[in-house]
């Protein structure tokens, strides 16, 4: 599975951003739609979506897993020694044991986030109501039905069978407002200038930067230099990636420690 899967389909836009051209062809809209997309989705990190709905099958995340210097002996019967936090040595039980944030065992699985929304998940080929799980902390699948996830599943076994354990979701944070004003300027940008007018990829003058003429002298942005620094020269468009990506970061940042443990917040649905 790619570590950040690109939209699935173009971002939405809004015509009244910009007045595009009453002859414009729907498909060249939806070609540079796509374009625009593609290209804000890499400028801004990496970290928009939706995706195109991914399966995975994910292995159960146990109570043990807070403990980052348990012993994990396969041989010691049902009780495992782990050191806590105070130095003390304790024995846990791989049975019903219970988290740090919760009265009881917590069962859920980690999936790669940020997790759009859910689609479907299926446990011996059954799918399950939406009712029967949450998503905490943006990657967190968790049961809230009573049951748990399954401990193994027949990895050779298609998910529609028996003893398998199926989830499709989609990978993205979800598009605000300020994100459609952005593509839509942007789209609009793109169909005006390459359908032949004076603005957008066809600029004749795309590499002019001072213009001399009468005595009357005209300074203009060097539009390499815009590109070099990741923006499009467009107010909309740089005013977002400036807000959502200021330091102009190529992906997602990811950082572990095992001495700090994130609060947990239900983020779907």
């Amino acid at each position: 599975m790619m570590l950040h899967p690109g939209p699935c389909e173009p971002w939405p836009i809004d015509p009244s951003c910009c007045d595009l051209p009453e002859d414009a062809d729907p498909a060249e809209v939806e070609r540079w739609q796509r374009v625009a997309t593609s290209i804000l989705w890499a400028l801004s990190g990496r970290r928009w979506g939706p995706s195109c709905p991914l399966t995975v099958r994910p292995c159960r995340r146990t109570c043990l897993d807070s403990y980052p210097l348990a012993v994990r002996w396969g041989t010691v019967g049902p009780w495992i020694p782990y050191l806590g936090s105070d130095g003390q040595w304790r024995n846990a039980s791989v049975c019903g044991c219970k988290s740090d944030c919760s009265c009881g065992e917590l069962c859920e699985v980690r999936l790669e986030g940020p997790v759009h929304d859910v689609v479907d998940v299926t446990v011996d080929g059954e799918p399950l109501v939406p009712e029967a799980y949450r998503v905490d902390s943006a990657n967190l699948l968790v049961r809230t039905d009573g049951e748990c996830w399954p401990t193994c599943q027949d990895m050779a076994a298609p998910c529609d069978a028996p003893g398998t354990f199926c989830v499709t979701y989609r990978i993205g944070l979800p598009l605000d407002e300020a994100a459609i004003a952005a593509v839509s300027e942007l789209t609009c940008h793109y169909v005006k200038g390459c359908g032949g007018n004076s603005c957008g990829c066809g600029s004749n003058r795309k590499n002019l930067t001072r213009l001399n003429r009468q005595g009357v002298t005209m300074e203009m942005a060097d539009p390499t230099l815009i590109y070099s620094e990741g923006r499009t020269g467009l107010p909309l468009v740089d005013m977002w990636l400036t807000a959502v990506n200021p330091y102009r970061q190529m992906s997602p940042s990811r950082v572990y420690s095992p001495d700090f443990k994130r609060p947990r917040r239900t983020t779907w649905p």
